[in-house]
């Protein structure tokens, strides 16, 4: 019908391709009613525009579902050859992933504006430390807190706190600050491992993980890190 509407009006029909029928990732239909199907939800979701490109470029070929750069380099490596004609599986938790790992290889010039529009600070050092434990990129605004505070602090052993808050280090800090004053730590009380580190964690940032510590540490600084040692939200 549609190729009918364009000779009728004296146009030349563009060349169609069709994609093979999308089923659920254990085999199931799809219905329109799944609203999380839909692009405004996907984008709500913080699924980023290039990974939902990359992912419905590569489903149903036989390549590997990766992420790409830019639009150009997906275009350029694109073939509807390549699609099968077998029904092709969309897994909501693999676009999920490939969304993580679009994030994780975004340059510091790429975030910049959207950290700025955020309220994001700590520039590149900021980004380097936290890109790698994002899913989507909402997560930065979460992470920023760590730094930002306050922090509710998680004081495990208050003489622990107390030794390691003896022995912080004056700034200027840099990545090389969090290995140096772990090992004055580890040598004035004999810890090491988790039995070290864990305790800090969660004095500096009130959690059970998140970014490397050597990174964050800097952006931190010691103002409030020696309050949150001391048990006090910053």
């Amino acid at each position: 019908m549609q190729i009918e509407i364009f000779v009728a009006l004296g146009a030349a029909p563009p060349a169609f391709a069709h994609h093979p029928l999308l089923v659920g990732a254990g085999g199931e239909a799809l219905s329109k009613r799944l609203g999380s199907l839909s692009l405004r939800l996907l984008r709500e979701d913080g699924i980023e525009p290039l990974a939902a490109c990359s992912y419905l470029a590569n489903t149903g070929t036989s390549d590997a579902v990766a992420p790409h750069a830019s639009m150009d380099e997906l275009v350029e490596g694109f073939a509807i050859e390549k699609i099968g004609r077998a029904p092709a599986h969309f897994d909501p938790a693999e676009l999920t992933k490939l969304n993580a790992k679009l994030l994780h290889a975004l340059s510091y010039e790429a975030a910049a504006p959207r950290l700025a529009a955020a309220g994001i600070g700590g520039g590149a050092p900021f980004w380097e430390a936290v890109k790698h434990n994002l899913a989507r990129f909402s997560d930065a605004r979460d992470l920023w807190s760590m730094v930002e505070g306050p922090v509710v602090p998680v004081i495990e052993d208050a003489a622990f706190a107390a030794r390691a808050t003896g022995l912080l280090p004056p700034e200027p800090w840099d990545e090389t600050t969090w290995a140096a004053w772990t090992g004055a730590v580890a040598a004035a009380t004999g810890l090491k491992g988790r039995a070290l580190y864990h305790p800090l964690r969660l004095a500096l940032t009130g959690r059970e993980h998140g970014p490397e510590l050597k990174k964050l540490l800097p952006l931190i600084g010691r103002a409030r890190a020696l309050a949150r040692l001391q048990g006090e939200p910053a």
